[in-house]
């Protein structure tokens, strides 16, 4: 009797463990509400690529096989599509509702250099509304999709971004003078074509002021799209697999719910133009956990639109739980903004590493944007080999800081008050806690507006070792307890 009890007991727990929610414990204990986040429900079942006409050499294109296979998952109402071990040559790929991309180890999934497979569409880039190529994967209002294995997906992004001389060796910097096509636009600065030249000439910034549907097709290969654009989804999954060398950001969620990053590596190359790893934007509900990120850009950005395009859709990215991740080169370990202009809200970033990153923790806005960003909370960071500044609020992005000016030599000038209208960003209501940071260039810049300081930043148990010592200009309400900087 007294075995069959046990029997029954250590079964009943079995099921226990088998329907638990394994992300459930992110969401527990947080200084604000935030749902439970579940991975997606897929339906069982599978099938493989190869089945399809696949060619796992890499030397035919398998667009239409990655189609065909999602088109038989969708019939049967979802489930697996199998990646097997190879090079798989395609275009872009379009996620279903209800299914998962899963690459099995040794499977590489290659997009084809060709700006003909990547057609002109409607989207969001840098928190406006734009056009540019059609992503590699997408995905547009669908549920329960996943992206999952021990493959890696490749962008091919050589063949769509600019480099910077600056940013290259000798060797690499003529290799890329000797690409058809090619050409230094200005002095040290290489583009992959004339359609890039002519994109350059009408940009503001990366969004081109084009008028006719000739002027757009004059441009495409400019109109460089981001790796994984997913746009309008619910209950999403990104685990174990291996993201890289995208033609501009590599994860770009928009405006998405119930959404989980877990067990990835994204990476590009050091000097990746727009290379950011991940820029989670106007999404609800979020985890991004034991990952890590090497970019050519920000590391883990979050966003919400720029401008009166963001503060039109008027959606904070909120509720997000980053923990356990990892972050080497980039120019931001932790960085929301500067397209902030729907406001960011709710936020835990905890036991997370900075190694070798241009900035730690920053904080990016400017008149014009708006928005507000508030309740953040960071805990359990530790930041080594920090080029510029270990902690950063600065709400003039693209000008010279405070900090910047000092270390110079100058003396920062005063900057006249504007009246405060919803153009204004504010930062507020931050805590910052249990940080150490070794071998930084600056501690910390606070720099905020005449007419809307940053206000209520409380730092608590913090040691940094840097070259400069903080700065403080328009801020208020800055509480420091147990706070250490060493100057070297």
């Amino acid at each position: 009797m007294k075995k069959t009890l046990l029997t029954l007991a250590l079964l009943l727990a079995s099921a226990v463990s088998i329907g638990a929610n394994p992300y459930s414990r992110y969401t527990e204990e947080l200084p604000f509400t935030m749902a439970t986040v579940k991975a997606p429900q897929i339906p069982s079942g599978e099938v493989n690529l190869a089945d399809f006409g696949a060619d796992g050499t890499g030397q035919q294109l398998c667009t239409d096989a990655f189609e065909r296979a999602f088109k038989a998952l969708s019939a049967r109402g979802g489930g697996r599509l199998v990646v097997p071990r190879g090079v798989w040559l395609t275009g872009p790929i379009v996620l279903r509702s209800n299914t998962e991309l899963h690459l099995e180890h040794g499977a590489v999934i290659q997009f084809a250099a060709d700006e003909a497979l990547y057609p002109l569409v409607k989207t969001s880039f840098e928190g406006l509304e734009t056009r540019r190529c059609q992503s590699p994967i997408s995905a547009v209002g669908q549920e329960n999709i996943a992206i999952t294995g021990h493959g890696a997906i490749d962008g091919n992004g050589q063949y769509w971004r600019p480099v910077k001389r600056s940013k290259v060796t000798d060797s690499h910097w003529k290799s890329l003078l000797e690409v058809p096509g090619s050409r230094e636009l200005r002095k040290g600065y290489w583009v992959p074509s004339e359609s890039y030249v002519r994109g350059e000439a009408k940009a503001n910034m990366n969004v081109p002021d084009a008028q006719t549907e000739e002027e757009w097709q004059q441009m495409k290969r400019f109109l460089r799209p981001v790796m994984v654009s997913l746009v309008g989804c619910k209950n999403v999954l990104l685990q174990g697999v291996i993201f890289q060398n995208s033609p501009a950001w590599n994860l770009h969620p928009l405006m998405c719910e119930n959404i989980i990053i877990d067990e990835v590596l994204v990476r590009n190359p050091a000097y990746a133009q727009n290379g950011d790893a991940l820029d989670l934007e106007s999404c609800r509900n979020a985890l991004i956990v034991n990952s890590r990120f090497d970019a050519g850009d920000d590391g883990i950005c979050l966003k919400s639109g720029k401008d009166a395009d963001g503060r039109r859709r008027g959606r904070p990215c909120e509720n997000v739980v980053v923990s356990g991740c990892t972050v080497f080169a980039g120019h931001g370990g932790f960085v929301v903004g500067s397209e902030m202009s729907g406001g960011v809200k709710n936020i835990m970033v905890r036991d997370c590493q900075f190694l070798g990153t241009d900035v730690g923790l920053r904080f990016k806005s400017t008149r014009g944007r708006g928005g507000i960003v508030e309740n953040i909370y960071i805990d359990g960071i530790s930041m080594n080999d920090i080029k510029t500044y270990a902690l950063t609020f600065n709400m003039y992005y693209g000008g010279k800081s405070v900090a910047e000016v000092l270390a110079e030599g100058g003396q920062p000038t005063e900057v006249a008050a504007v009246p405060v209208t919803e153009e204004t960003p504010i930062f507020r209501n931050i805590d910052i806690r249990n940080v150490i940071c070794s071998n930084a260039g600056f501690a910390m810049e606070f720099n905020g507006l005449p007419e809307m300081p940053i206000d209520g930043i409380r730092l608590k148990d913090i040691v940094i070792r840097a070259k400069h010592d903080a700065t403080f200009q328009y801020s208020k309400n800055i509480t420091k307890d147990n706070v250490k900087i060493i100057i070297d």
